[in-house]
């Protein structure tokens, strides 16, 4: 599986980088937080903050891990996505931001079905909030696992629904090989999603440690 239906993520560039304020800004902010170490010391701290959480929400938005039950064996949805912080192509699963009065759960389903086009079937699992990079912004997400049933007539032929300024390509891999199918994509100058490496390395150290 590989669609994308504008354009590919690698066409992309980056053509100029402006420093911006704050009040420039339309879905962040800078703040200096000031604070008191556990020895009583006064100390600044530097960071980054959202201003799109929804009214009542403790959770930015939601990350997809989709399954897809084959005979030919288990596999996961990824997506190629520019991000231009990065300046190229990142390695991705579906995702995105909650709506208000949505759950995760609703989130998490409908994101999938926008970003791949696929129903999703069953979540099988959703994490605790988790915090991407909390030295640096208060950025979270819960992480939804969905499995995705191949019998499902909606499914036969996914048409993502991306929005103007989205350009994503989704490709899907045998779960068991995420690891060496990542490493290979770092090869070829592909960025890496946190998430996405995180569970590649727990399929290694489940590996390692005959954990199953």
């Amino acid at each position: 599986m590989a669609s994308y239906s504008k354009g590919k993520p690698e066409d992309a560039k980056v053509t100029e980088v402006i420093n911006l304020s704050s009040k420039d800004a339309k879905w962040m902010k800078l703040e200096k937080i000031k604070y008191i170490d556990p020895l009583g010391k006064n100390r600044d701290w530097e960071c980054a903050s959202r201003t799109t959480r929804v009214e009542g929400s403790d959770v930015d938005g939601v990350g997809v891990l989709a399954i897809l039950l084959k005979p030919t064996g288990t596999e996961v949805v990824l997506q190629k996505q520019f991000r231009a912080p990065l300046g190229g192509v990142c390695i991705e699963t579906p995702a995105g931001l909650m709506d208000p009065n949505e759950t995760i759960e609703e989130c998490a389903l409908r994101e999938l079905k926008e970003e791949t086009g696929y129903f999703g079937s069953k979540v099988i699992d959703q994490s605790p909030i988790i915090y991407n990079d909390p030295g640096f912004c208060n950025t979270n997400l819960s992480l939804v696992v969905v499995e995705i049933d191949l019998n499902d007539e909606r499914n036969k032929n996914p048409v993502p629904q991306l929005e103007e300024n989205e350009f994503i390509e989704n490709f899907t891999v045998l779960l068991k090989d995420l690891p060496e199918e990542l490493n290979k994509l770092e090869e070829q100058g592909y960025y890496l999603d946190a998430r996405v490496q995180n569970v590649a390395a727990g399929i290694k150290i489940a590996r390692t440690y005959k954990l199953f």
